[in-house]
Order: C-alpha cells, then sequence, then structure tokens
C-alpha cells in the first residue's frame, strides 16, 4: 500500500509512516481529508474529523458524545429515539412531551402500546375496564355514567329501570309517565299507537290519549259549534242539563249577546237572553 499511496492527493506530503483515508481510490493525509471532506456536527458545530465516530440521521451529523436527547442530554447511542420539531428526544421525553395520557391513571401510553380511545379520552388497554366488574371493556359495547363505563349487564343490574309497557331494560333516554318509568317507542296513545314522548296527551282512566283520539272517544261537543270542548289550557266552557258550549258561544240564539255569567231562559232547543225571551 505505502507503494500505491505514497503521497498525500492534495498536498503531496509523505504519507510513509503517517495515518491516512482513502477517498474515491485516492490517499490523503488525515489533516487534508478532514479539511476536504468532514461533516459538520448539527450540535457543536465543529468537524467530525476521520478518527472520530459520524453518525447520521437524515442528512445530519453528529459527534458520538452530542447525539443526545435535546431534553434530558441522554445519549441516544444505539437507542430509540424519536424526531419532533427538528429535535431528537428519547422515547421517554418523546411520550412525556407528545403521547396520550391515560384518562384514568393519568400516565403516559407509550408509543407502541395499545391505545383505547371512547368520547375523545384515551385509555390504556388494562385500565379501560367495566367500573363495576372490573373486566376490560375492549371493544364490547358499553355505557357511560358519571364519568364511569361499564359493561351492559353490569350497568342493567346496577342502575337501568325496567320499562312499566314491556318489562325490558332502558338503557338511554326514556320517560316517566305517573311515576313510571318508560321506553320512548312505548309510550303511545291508547288510541292510535302514536309516540307520545315530547307530545301533549290527556289521561284519561290512567291510559294516555293524543289529543285527537281523546277528543274522539271523550270529549264533548259544543251544542253551538259542534266543536270539541277541550279541557287543554284551562278552557272555559259552560254546561246545561246535558248540553255544553264553549264560553265563546254560549251566546243568545236571537241577538246572539253573550250569555255567559249571565241569566238566560230556555225555549225549545234555544237559549235566549231575558230581553229576548219577554219579546216573544
Amino acid at each position: 500500500m505505502a507503494s500505491v499511496h505514497s503521497n498525500c492527493h492534495r498536498c503531496m506530503g509523505s504519507l510513509g509512516g503517517r495515518q491516512y483515508a482513502l477517498k474515491d481510490e485516492n490517499a490523503y493525509c488525515v489533516r487534508c481529508y478532514d479539511s476536504l471532506f468532514a461533516n459538520f456536527c448539527e450540535e457543536c458545530k465543529k468537524p467530525i474529523e476521520c478518527h472520530s465516530k459520524d453518525l447520521a440521521y437524515k442528512g445530519c451529523h453528529w459527534h458520538e458524545a452530542c447525539f443526545k436527547c435535546a431534553k434530558c442530554n441522554h445519549s441516544l447511542v444505539e437507542k430509540p429515539f424519536a424526531a419532533k420539531d427538528d429535535r431528537l428526544l428519547c422515547t421517554a421525553c418523546y411520550s412525556n412531551e407528545y403521547s396520550s395520557k391515560c384518562f384514568h391513571c393519568k400516565r403516559t401510553i407509550m408509543p407502541g402500546s395499545r391505545k383505547m380511545e371512547f368520547k375523545g379520552n384515551c385509555w390504556h388497554e388494562a385500565c379501560f375496564v367495566c367500573q363495576h366488574c372490573r373486566q376490560p371493556l375492549g371493544t364490547k359495547p358499553l355505557i357511560t355514567k358519571d364519568n364511569d363505563n361499564y359493561c351492559v349487564p353490569c350497568f342493567e343490574k346496577q342502575f337501568a329501570q325496567c320499562c312499566y309497557s314491556c318489562k325490558k331494560v332502558i338503557t338511554t333516554g326514556g320517560v316517566t309517565y305517573r311515576d313510571q318509568p318508560w321506553h320512548k317507542e312505548c309510550f303511545v296513545c291508547m288510541g292510535c299507537q302514536q309516540q307520545l314522548a315530547g307530545q301533549r296527551f290527556i289521561s284519561k282512566e290512567e291510559h294516555p290519549y293524543c289529543l285527537e283520539c281523546f277528543s274522539r272517544c271523550y270529549e264533548q261537543k259544543c251544542a253551538a259549534c259542534s266543536r270539541p270542548i277541550t279541557a287543554l289550557g284551562g278552557a272555559k266552557f259552560v254546561s246545561f242539563e246535558d248540553r255544553q258550549w264553549h264560553s265563546d258561544c254560549f251566546n243568545c240564539g236571537k241577538c246572539s249577546s253573550s250569555l255567559a255569567g249571565k241569566g238566560f231562559l230556555t225555549q225549545g232547543d234555544q237559549i235566549l237572553c231575558c230581553k229576548c225571551i219577554s219579546s216573544v
């Protein structure tokens, strides 16, 4: 080798008995090689000389002693690391800064470990369990109450009410009628079976009716206009013998003046004010 590379390709100085480096089959003394080809360290900005170990990552270079976590300064040589915003971080520092925190234990969910997500929160797989039986929930159906998660059997056993109509468990929603719980879909009109949740209704003999069915089945008709006399909204009506009138319809059959709160007499099927009856 001495005969082939007897002089530095750049300075022509003798390489006899000296260290040298090869580049493109040319020999260089250490000084010339470093000045021509050495990479600069990203951390200390000094050249990485040929007798030093050059660590490279994505086109950047470091001295072995400079290849450290940007936060804790621990060496990253031959250790796993992550890059974030041009910084190199050990896995512990990266996880503390950027990884999700478990909603239950508040500890970091390490990269590579299984993470369970539900309603915008994250859990370790081992922490995502039923609040009552402590069995893993995984991807099973679950129900949340007061920020705690329950498997369906435990929730039904601990909290769920049974529908008064179908006797099955009410898992979500529901309505209360006469202090009894009902599924919304079970709380229907006794007449037409239309759902009544969120609608106005009237009770008759402990059964709920929509306004239309109650009117058709039970409401009295006004003797004057023949329309139903509804009990909703505190509507006023007048009753005489076996007939009923809306308060606004209770008028003299001859002069049409209101008879509400006034004296009146009857003539056949007509009701007349005192003035009109005296003129008959």
